[in-house]
């Protein structure tokens, strides 16, 4: 079978345990898939969300470097796509499904990220997308959550609303007449899937539990005609859902490709990010190693036909991830049987859930989001780091009031820059200087063995030694530079860095300027170093002093001072 080898992680050997997770994944995939559709794109929109789910799994399975993984529609590419069709409001473009001005655009960026996606793969940028700092992710992810909350505060109440956070909670409190059968479903919704026993949600998930339940209890109870005998309003409904399974759509390039093209990169970039640390989940429960890559690929080809097919775009899902693997899905065949299930159901089901309120898939999307928000990180973060919790807390503000990618961007920035500070103060502890005019380390303080002791101080108080440990970063130049005055209140220098493993370039141009420092004003520098590469960098820029350690440049300076 030498084609299907090509597939990562597949084999035959483990065919039932596949099959019985990519059936377990595709039930609770289901009511997710509609919730996130509906979330997305408004009214109308939970037929997409399915569409995205069947295109994307199945393909993101195929060519991923996930062998377990499942994908589909998640909360933050859905918050995502939520902020295009705003974006695209913005600009005058209806958002009405059904004018047919919205979803050309909305999929010609769902397609425009799905092709930064493969590009990232072939360019081989996985492992870089993974060293996003964990104060970043666990606020980026909280925000989102926040995010998911806020816009589903409408929908819960039976009142539209549209946009943003503030747009939508705005619009929310300008309408605030809640339509109280809708209110009645989101209830029943929330006990249900919060309140449903381990036992039993073990079998039947809770979301798809509640869709069953509540959806037949909201046409009994609260039928659009019973509502209006008695002077209600109807329950607002997902609609009519076409029939015959996945249609060709092409999408519109040709209008507003500015916003797509920006909205389609961040699209990207999320679903790079989520993809890839559920990958990581995914190994740590599967005791595998998953191809970071090539899971770029998988999501840029699934995500691509979606936007081709109408699909919402998706990415690595972690919840329908982790129940897969534990039902016993352990290759790409789960993933495929996960979306072969979705599509039997699209194909049959259509008139049924129609029927569904969106007050139900508001209530499931309320256990998304507060289950997306790290709460474990978010309270006691301040009690780990303050530096840290602020990074958090300032990330998940930006995700909720300014923009998901430069939420992530800033965070990154902000969280290198204060991981090479801590670095730097790391890398400077060490050095040391003999300076009797008041510097923090006199020579008594400075622990050296006896002969190299007994060497220093035959020099009687003229070398300054300065000892640097560990790998100097750009970061350690400062402290260097700092130093360097202190050059000229002795004769000699010592820069002793034989216990430094690796130069940047920055440290070394610091160590040139300390040497030719010490050389304009008449004084000898010797620089102890038996790392090869160092000693060839710092030859290469020049500085020739070179001793192989920090005795003979002692048994030098003796030499210069007698």
């Amino acid at each position: 079978m030498p084609k299907l080898a090509l597939i990562h992680g597949f084999h035959l050997k483990n065919v039932r345990g596949d099959v019985l997770g990519g059936v377990t994944a595709a039930v609770v995939a289901l009511p997710l898939a509609l919730a996130f559709g509906n979330a997305a794109l408004g009214p109308g929109g939970a037929i997409y969300g399915l569409y995205g789910a069947v295109v994307v799994g199945f393909l993101a399975a195929l060519f991923g470097g996930t062998p377990a993984q499942v994908s589909g529609p998640t909360g933050p590419m859905s918050v995502t796509v939520a902020g295009v069709v705003a974006s695209l409001a913005a600009v005058g473009v209806s958002r009405d499904l059904g004018a047919g001005q919205i979803l050309p655009l909305v999929m010609a960026a769902v397609v425009i990220g799905g092709l930064f996606q493969i590009l990232f793969g072939i360019l081989k940028l996985g492992k870089y997308i993974t060293l996003v700092p964990y104060s970043v992710v666990s606020g980026f992810m909280s925000g989102i959550g926040v995010i998911i909350l806020a816009l589903q505060l409408g929908p819960l109440l039976g009142i539209s609303t549209r946009g943003g956070v503030i747009e939508s909670l705005t619009t929310l409190s300008k309408n605030f007449e809640p339509n109280w059968a809708a209110v009645a479903v989101a209830i029943m919704t929330l006990a249900i899937v919060f309140l449903t026993p381990r036992r039993i949600s073990q079998w039947i998930p809770s979301p798809l539990l509640a869709l069953l339940i509540v959806t037949p209890l909201s046409v009994l109870l609260f039928g659009d005609s019973s509502l209006q005998a008695r002077g209600f309003d109807p329950i607002p409904r997902i609609g009519a859902i076409p029939e015959g399974g996945l249609t060709f759509a092409m999408p519109n390039w040709s209008d507003h490709f500015p916003v797509l093209f920006k909205a389609g990169l961040v699209l990207a970039v999320l679903g790079a990010i989520d993809s890839l640390l559920t990958s990581l989940v995914a190994d740590n429960i599967s005791q595998t190693r998953h191809n970071s890559d090539r899971e770029l690929i998988g999501q840029g080809l699934g995500n691509t036909l979606a936007g081709l097919f109408a699909g919402l775009p998706g990415a690595g899902a972690t919840m329908r991830t982790v129940i897969n693997i534990k039902s016993g899905g352990r290759t790409p065949i789960s993933g495929m049987v996960h979306s072969i299930v979705l599509l039997i159901v699209l194909i049959g089901a259509g008139p049924l859930a129609a029927e569904i309120p969106t007050a139900l898939l508001a209530g499931i999307l309320i256990k998304v989001g507060l289950d997306i928000i790290d709460w474990g990180f978010l309270l006691r973060a301040h009690r780990l780091s303050l530096k840290t919790a602020m990074v958090m807390y300032s990330v998940l503000l930006m995700t909720v009031f300014w923009d998901l990618i430069w939420a992530v961007l800033v965070g990154v920035f902000v969280a290198n820059m204060l991981t090479i500070d801590s670095i730097t103060e790391t890398q400077l502890e060490g050095m040391e200087a003999d300076n009797p005019l008041g510097g923090e380390t006199s020579n008594s303080e400075i622990t050296l063995p006896a002969e190299e002791k007994s060497l220093l101080d035959q020099c009687n108080g003229q070398v300054m030694l300065f000892r640097l440990r560990g790998p100097l970063s750009f970061g350690a130049a400062k402290g260097i530079t700092e130093r360097m005055m202190l050059v000229r209140n002795y004769q000699i220098l010592i820069l002793d860095i034989t216990d430094v493993p690796r130069l940047g370039v920055t440290a070394t141009l610091a160590i040139e300027d300390m040497v030719q420092e010490a050389k304009t004003n008449s004084r000898k520098a010797f620089v102890a170093c038996s790392n090869k590469q160092v000693v060839e960098r710092l030859t290469r820029f020049g500085v020739s002093t070179i001793v192989d350690s920090r005795r003979t440049a002692l048994e030098a300076a003796v030499k210069e001072l007698s």
